[in-house]
């Protein structure tokens, strides 16, 4: 208890300096937690991607479409439980600052194949009965003020025009990793028009989701699909919908990385910062410390007392950043949900930053210890200031 209640008196004998530790070890820890929730969250859309389905792609790019008429061919693939086709629209809202993502949808089998986005059967019945009906993700509609009824114009940009939609249904998701920030519509709308304003544009398919019933054959299945295929005009790719979203994530890999080295470099910045501050409160105590020694206090109680200090005050930020983590997360998840849908901090980095406090309260007490520790009686006493 006399250990504890003198560490407590050290650390708050320079109040300032002492303060100032603690918020530069709090935003440290919090920059560090924010970062590595943001390279997790890259990966999100791999994590939550569903092993019973599959995306069949164009084989040169995705900048090429499909005909229609291979949906009926895939249909007939062994092992393949549905199909639906998909495009992205690439369409913004009232300006190009108002981007989210919005995908042209073959509406009947969408519900089948994505279980995971939850609208009432009222919903769904008023989604499929109107061809210009759309439904949009919960975040989405709360962020414009959306409701069920309401018309909403897009101005297209992958194809031109204004596009006026009415809102049938406004989707949750099963999990709070689903992402609610989405805009579907019915492809048929789609099709429709380019068939009266660009015939050559129309029956053409961006990707193919296929449902299957067992994904242990996923690979097999991909194979067939993609020999039906094999020699046409457009071959086509097929793979997982973790690959898929793979595909994307790579091409971004060396900025993940690049997050991931800056991370560590913060705490290692703050690391030093707090070394220096212990190393100073060290060389000012050095008579205490030799003062200590020749009333009868040992090696350890001192190494005690100065990596308590050292600790208390590396923890003590890491709290303040780990605290502020959240509602930081929330902000950011409010102001840049077409960026981040999702910005979820998981367990694991909470723990990760307290051990981070950890680690900078022991590193930056070694030589401060070391020194206290070893300095004799007769050369502490002589030393001033």
């Amino acid at each position: 208890m006399f250990m504890l209640k003198l560490i407590f008196r050290n650390v708050f004998r320079h109040k300032l300096r002492s303060t100032l530790t603690v918020v530069g070890v709090a935003v440290a820890i919090l920059a560090f937690g924010l970062l590595r929730t943001l390279v997790g969250l890259w990966y999100l859309g791999v994590e939550s991607s569903s092993s019973t389905r599959l995306v069949t792609r164009n084989a040169i790019s995705l900048v090429f479409s499909l005909p229609l008429s291979y949906k009926e061919r895939i249909r007939q693939v062994p092992g393949v439980t549905g199909i639906g086709a998909m495009n992205w629209f690439g369409g913004v809202y009232i300006s190009e600052k108002n981007f989210f993502p919005n995908f042209a949808i073959e509406a009947e089998p969408f519900f089948d194949l994505y279980p995971e986005f939850r609208l009432t059967d009222e919903e769904k019945k008023s989604f499929l009965r109107d061809r210009q009906g759309a439904i949009v993700g919960r975040k989405l509609a709360k962020k414009y003020g959306w409701k069920v009824g309401d018309r909403v114009v897009l101005k297209g940009t992958i194809f031109p025009g204004q596009w006026e939609f009415t809102v049938r249904g406004i989707y949750k998701g099963a999990q709070r990793s689903t992402d609610e920030t989405q805009f579907f519509f019915s492809w048929d709308y789609l099709n429709e028009t380019m068939r009266r304003t660009v015939p050559r544009r129309a029956d053409q398919i961006g990707i193919y989701v296929v449902g299957v019933a067992n994904p242990e054959r996923a690979a097999e299945i991909s194979e067939n699909i993609d020999i039906l295929f094999k020699n046409s005009l457009a071959e086509t790719m097929t793979e997982t919908e973790k690959a898929f979203q793979l595909s994307f994530v790579a091409m971004t890999e060396a900025i993940m990385v690049a997050i991931q080295i800056v991370s560590y470099v913060v705490i290692v910045i703050i690391m030093v910062v707090a070394a220096n501050t212990m190393a100073m409160t060290a060389r000012e105590r050095i008579s205490e410390y030799a003062t200590m020694k020749s009333l009868g206090f040992k090696w350890l109680h001192i190494a005690t007392v100065i990596a308590g200090e050292s600790l208390f005050i590396a923890l003590l930020g890491g709290a303040v950043g780990v605290g502020l983590t959240f509602p930081f997360s929330g902000i950011i998840e409010r102001e840049l949900s077409q960026f981040f849908p999702v910005f979820r901090v998981e367990l694991l980095t909470t723990f990760m930053q307290i051990m981070a406090a950890v680690v900078v309260g022991t590193v930056a007490a070694i030589f401060p210890v070391w020194r206290g520790s070893t300095i004799t009686i007769a050369d502490g006493l002589r030393r001033i200031g």
